[in-house]
């Protein structure tokens, strides 16, 4: 486990999948999600053993907050040669999604355990220009920079909407 305060992050567990399941398939939150679909039982439990069994390229975590499951976070699509990986974190606890108090700790969790264990060079997360909420996250909060945008890359609710790429150094945060 990976702990600061009261906040930590543990391997996900078989009996977190419904809990998390339940969050995803939230329609309000679920737009911003690459997932767009509602996600079944039974493409959760795959989900799960994908993660598992390709454990070297995902390193995907239970939030936890004084022992009760809170939300999810980690990251994905590790590339191994170029040292960088898509960062990922939703709080689900009272359909927070992204919070002022779990969040931030959470995300400082895996951006130190990305930087500082795994060795990698940049972390980066692709959010949809609909995304209010995470754009500031990311920018105000985490101090990820601006990197590029796709322009209307994804549908949701009846339109395109833009894909915002955002990253960060490892040298930019261990300063």
């Amino acid at each position: 486990m990976i702990c600061n305060k009261n906040v930590c992050l543990r391997a996900i567990e078989k009996k977190d999948l419904s809990q998390l399941q339940e969050w995803r398939n939230m329609p309000k939150y679920r737009k911003f999600f690459r997932e767009f679909k509602e996600i079944s039982s039974d493409h959760q439990n795959d989900w799960y053993k994908k993660i598992v069994q390709n454990s070297n390229n995902h390193f995907m975590f239970s939030i936890i907050q004084d022992d009760e499951l809170v939300g999810c976070g980690g990251l994905v699509y590790v590339d191994w040669v170029n040292r960088n990986a898509d960062l990922s974190l939703y709080i689900g606890k009272d359909n927070s999604y992204i919070d002022v108090t779990i969040a931030p700790i959470a995300a400082k969790l895996i951006i130190n355990y990305a930087f500082e264990e795994l060795n990698l060079h940049k972390l980066w997360a692709e959010i949809y220009s609909i995304d209010k909420i995470k754009q500031n996250f990311f920018s105000n909060i985490l101090k990820f920079k601006e990197e590029g945008r796709h322009r209307q890359s994804h549908w949701t609710e009846g339109s395109w909407v833009d894909s915002i790429y955002y990253g960060l150094i490892s040298s930019e945060y261990l300063k």
